[in-house]
């Protein structure tokens, strides 16, 4: 299996002393933090695509288990995991982030917190330059959200511009604090 990344610093980037990276320190995300799990390589990439692109949902449960250890000693007020527009849940016909979510912290689930309110190319299409204007304005909270720490649960983190996004949109809506919970993130090549 991938070596875990867990980090509890901004982007779960690896750095000399868990320093902040220097994308963080120049243009810092609107999240406060994130813990990744495993690095998205193999086997951990084709797991991830198993669940969700052939619907293997008992994957779900697995990615669970590996994350509900290392978010253990957060403390959330609500649990979010990074919606779909309707349109693409149905084509798919279900949300991967809400199955692993389901598996984390059920009790904490909301959502109905955040809605995606917009289709746009999936980002994985998309260079990497431009996933931070294609998810622009791409999400809603529906009500206000003061004083909340809220995690967002995705199965991916690659540039984390979606998980900049829902973060800016959740702090709109007054939450603190937002922190990351990802099963997997992208690293740089070594």
């Amino acid at each position: 299996m991938s070596k875990p990344t867990v980090v509890l610093e901004r982007c779960a980037l690896p750095s000399p002393q868990g320093a902040l990276c220097g994308r963080c320190l120049s243009d810092p995300p609107e999240y406060d933090a994130t813990i990744a799990a495993l690095a998205y390589d193999f086997p951990a990439d084709a797991l991830v695509h198993a669940l969700k692109f052939r619907g293997e949902l008992a994957l779900a449960a697995f990615f669970g288990k590996l994350l509900s250890p290392l978010i253990s000693g957060e403390r959330i007020d609500h649990l979010i995991a990074v919606p779909l527009t309707p349109r693409r849940l149905r084509e798919r016909g279900y949300n991967q982030a809400v199955e692993i979510a389901r598996y984390v912290q059920p009790k904490a689930l909301a959502l109905e917190l955040c809605v995606r309110e917009r289709d746009a190319p999936p980002q994985m299409q998309l260079p990497w330059a431009a996933r931070q204007r294609n998810v622009r304005g791409a999400f809603r909270c529906t009500r206000s959200l003061a004083g909340t720490t809220i995690a967002v649960l995705d199965d991916v983190m690659t540039t984390g511009a979606t998980l900049d996004e829902i973060a800016r949109t959740l702090k709109r809506a007054g939450a603190i604090r937002v922190v990351n919970w990802v099963i997997a993130r992208t690293l740089p090549p070594s």
